[in-house]
């Protein structure tokens, strides 16, 4: 036997763990694909009740959905009935996009760039604390604190900002308008974005911020050439997430809101918008026959935006992944 055999038992053994390796990548090859067909058929099977129950109020006259559905105005077709909800879902989670995101990124690269190890770590389990309270605790702290703090601020907002079309209109006495569920739209979703791009700007190549302080950059001039860009796509990412769950909040909103069908932009003033979720919510209890199937419709409506949301998100992703520093 040369030195380079090896004793039979030795190669048996290698050939056995060959083979037992080769077995266990085909099991997890396997679970792979079964748990990416399992998403596929979950989210295909949610598509297709929505599609079959909705399909009597799609195919229904105006006459027939005033007569089976709830608190449906007469006359009206179902896309001029889920319109204002629409608008209203969108103002809601747009609104609250636009409050949530710059706030979030502050704390983000706080945490990540300028805290001290201790007072990040604090703030980051503070973060994700504000993640696990429940909606509805949001939606009290909404209806009862929020609310009624911050009325006079709306009332003297709308007295002398009423030019602006956000701000115009008749003011809620009572706070319960969409500036406020904004308000709390945006403090529910903080958690979210501040989580995914703390992680995003920790993942900041070293050699990127080093090479950016060589060259005499300052701490903020490192952030913005150095971590911004590296952290674009990530940050994108989180604000759909951000806003996936904006958009389909319901509790905290069907608590808060006064509610109302227009397409008015008065985001102080009482009794003016609806979301989706919140109606559904609101009317499920007492709809039956066409009234379900109505409420039904408009579920598939917001299945529909939040499927186009974040496909929209993915592509922006994709677009920007080439430009974001990590090649």
């Amino acid at each position: 036997m040369s030195i380079t055999d090896s004793p039979p038992e030795v190669g048996s053994r290698a050939v056995r763990r060959r083979s037992s390796d080769r077995g266990m990548n085909r099991v997890f090859r396997w679970l792979a694909v079964g748990a990416g067909v399992t998403i596929l058929a979950a989210l295909a099977a949610v598509a297709l009740f929505l599609v079959g129950q909705a399909w009597p109020a799609l195919t229904a006259s105006p006459e027939e959905l005033a007569a089976g559905a709830a608190r449906f105005p007469e006359g009206t077709t179902l896309l001029a009935f889920v319109g204002p909800l629409v608008f209203g879902t969108l103002l809601a989670a747009v609104l609250a996009l636009c409050l949530a995101v710059p706030v979030a990124i502050g704390i983000a690269l706080f945490i990540s760039h300028y805290a001290p190890r201790r007072l990040a770590q604090l703030l980051g389990y503070l973060v994700d604390l504000l993640a696990a309270i429940p909606s509805v605790v949001y939606g009290l702290w909404g209806f009862l604190v929020l609310a009624p703090a911050l009325t006079p601020f709306w009332l003297w907002l709308n007295e002398h900002a009423g030019w602006i079309p956000l701000f115009g209109g008749q003011a809620s006495s009572t706070g319960r308008a969409m500036a406020t569920v904004a308000v709390v739209l945006a403090i529910m979703i903080l958690p979210i974005i501040t989580a995914v791009s703390r992680e995003v700007f920790l993942q900041t190549p070293r050699l990127h911020e080093e090479a950016a302080l060589a060259l005499g950059a300052t701490r903020w001039e490192v952030v913005r050439t150095a971590v911004l860009p590296f952290g674009r796509s990530g940050v994108i990412s989180a604000s759909m997430l951000g806003l996936g769950r904006a958009l389909g909040e319901t509790m905290a909103v069907l608590m808060i809101l006064s509610p109302g069908l227009t397409y008015s932009l008065d985001i102080l003033a009482a009794g003016q918008h609806q979301t989706i979720a919140a109606y559904i919510a609101a009317d499920f209890p007492e709809s039956t026959g066409l009234g379900i199937n109505t409420l039904i419709a408009a579920g598939l409506a917001l299945f529909v935006i939040t499927l186009a949301v974040n496909m929209t998100a993915r592509w922006i992703v994709a677009r920007r992944k080439e430009f974001s520093g990590a090649n």
